[in-house]
């Protein structure tokens, strides 16, 4: 099984980088796991509710187009609206892909959240927190939490949980 951490936005602080580069590192001999960052649509000073939702619609096809359908990679979309989900919740989900050989394609939209084509297309849609949190953070928090989860799979004690 791999994972694509699909996600939109480049030039990351060096707090992120260096954050997700220590999970990524950590992750590949349990998880083959790669980032494919996807380019942000070029905002406006002060965007209308139409562009916003443009922003959102040529991110989405950009997402949608990464997006490997045709290869049995299933689409999770991290939503604030989507469903709250544990650390043991997505060691189990985890678990349950590599049972049925199932690639996975992990969303993280743009500033301005994810299209509904996109929203559509998802095999699951996840939260991560009722907190609503900066996309940059996303991915630190993303890459840890898988990391944990395949700790909890692989019976490795980094996992301190119940």
């Amino acid at each position: 099984m791999k994972v694509r951490i699909l996600t939109v936005g480049n030039k990351m602080p060096s707090w992120v980088q260096t954050g997700f580069d220590e999970y990524f590192k950590r992750i590949q001999p349990m998880l083959s796991t790669e980032i494919v960052e996807i380019a942000a649509a070029k905002r406006a000073k002060n965007p209308s509710d139409a562009n916003l939702a443009q922003y959102r619609e040529q991110e989405g096809q950009a997402i949608l187009a990464a997006h490997n359908a045709a290869s049995r990679e299933q689409l999770w979309v991290l939503d604030v609206k989507g469903k709250m989900i544990s650390t043991e919740g997505l060691a189990d989900k985890l678990a349950d892909g590599m049972q049925q050989g199932d690639d996975i394609a992990l969303v993280i939209g743009g500033a301005d959240g994810v299209s509904p084509a996109v929203l559509a297309k998802a095999d699951a849609k996840l939260s991560l927190s009722a907190l609503t949190l900066p996309h940059p953070l996303v991915r630190v928090v993303l890459m840890e939490q898988l990391y944990r989860a395949m700790s909890i799979n692989n019976n490795h004690p980094y996992h301190r949980g119940n």
